[in-house]
């Protein structure tokens, strides 16, 4: 029986060191080219906050001039 056990172990190992002497697939790599659009260094891309502040100042501004002209100009 121990010899069995020890045959059936020295199979094993055996087996093992061909398996891993395998050689392996290379594998292929494909490069693609991509444009890549360059800012000018005058714009700087704007976050949403720094976007919509923006936007809202434009409107405040656009009602305080209606506002204004509602009321009238007190330096003429």
């Amino acid at each position: 029986m121990k010899k069995a056990l020890i045959f059936g172990g020295f199979l094993f190992l055996s087996s093992l060191s061909l398996v891993s002497c395998r050689d392996t697939k290379e594998k292929e790599t494909v490069i693609k080219e991509v444009e890549v659009e360059k800012e000018s260094p005058k714009e700087e891309k704007k976050g949403l906050l720094e976007r919509t502040g923006g936007k809202v100042d434009e409107k405040v501004n656009k009602e305080i001039d209606e506002e204004i002209d509602k009321i009238g100009d007190d330096n003429n």
